[in-house]
Order: C-alpha cells, then structure tokens, then sequence
C-alpha cells in the first residue's frame, strides 16, 4: 500500500472508531482438520529429520494413543525434561503421571494412527506435531470449535530429551 493511502486508511479506522460506526471484528474462523495421510507427515527425504519424526510417532501411537507406557524407554530418554506444567521431569515422572493420575491402561498399538494430525515439522533436533483440538464454545456451550494443539520434542541420540505443549495448568 503507498504510505500516503496507509495514513488515510487508519485515519478512516480512527474516525470510524470515534464516532462509533464501526462494525464488531468478525469472528469466523476456518475449522481446522486432520491432514488425510497422517503418516506421511512423519517421513523426511532428510535421514536425520526422517529418524526425528519417527521417534515422534512412535511416541504419538505407542504411548500417547496405545498407552504402551512400558515401552516408553525405547523413545523417551531418563532425564526427559518435560514443559507441561502438570507432569514432572523425567522419564519414571512421566510414566507415572500417565499411569497413576491419569489412569491410562495399554490398549493393542494401531496400524495407523487416530490422532487427528495436521501437520508434522522438524528442523533441526526439534519435532512439532500439531493436532485438531476440539473446544467448547465459551460463548455458547452448546457449541463446539477447533483450534490447534502442538507438541514438540527435542530429539536426542534417537529419544525424546525434552518437551513443550501448548497445556495450562489444571
């Protein structure tokens, strides 16, 4: 836009704002949805980036989806330091948050993943992996809305190190 259209254009928005004949900001919002080939999101032509987002999705479907938390040494290393504000530091920490608060029992590990999926991002020694969050409407009950989810791990010598979510206290 030339600079000169731009003082316009806020001088209007101020004007408008002023005289109170502005109309409310719009609040639609595209629904967020799962990508159709989930899987194909945790490969990379890259070896090291490809090895990163398998350890992502191993740790997605075995311990996250499958509950196979006996499983969780061959993707979470001992130190395993940990963001969420609910779940402590370490591996056993970890563990145990899932087994004895959150109750999680083992199920079979699925052929393919559930989780809804919409993106998958690695650089580096970093994995984000952004999901589909369902959330109730705060304006209406009634109703529901999607936003995004994210977990990212820091992949170390093959195993998550540390981890970062999007989780507020409860």
């Amino acid at each position: 836009m030339i600079p000169a259209l731009k003082h316009v254009a806020l001088g209007l928005v101020l004007f408008g704002a002023a005289m109170g004949t502005l109309a409310a900001p719009s609040l639609a919002q595209e629904a967020v949805t799962a990508a159709a080939d989930k899987e194909a999101l945790f490969t990379s032509t890259d070896p090291k980036l490809h090895a990163n987002k398998q350890v992502a999705y191993g740790i997605v479907r075995d311990l996250l989806e499958a509950n196979q938390w006996d499983k969780a040494d061959q993707y979470l290393t001992e130190r395993y330091i940990q963001h969420n504000p609910n779940a402590a530091s370490g591996r056993k920490a970890v563990v145990s948050y899932f087994i004895d608060i959150l109750k999680r029992t083992p199920s079979a590990v699925p052929a393919k993943i559930k989780t809804p999926v919409v993106f998958v991002t690695a650089e580096g020694d970093l994995v984000t992996v952004g999901t589909v969050r369902e959330v109730k409407d705060p304006r209406d009950p009634s109703k529901n809305y999607t936003s995004t989810w994210y977990d990212t791990w820091r992949i170390v010598n093959g195993k998550a190190d540390e981890h970062w979510d999007s989780a507020v206290r409860n």
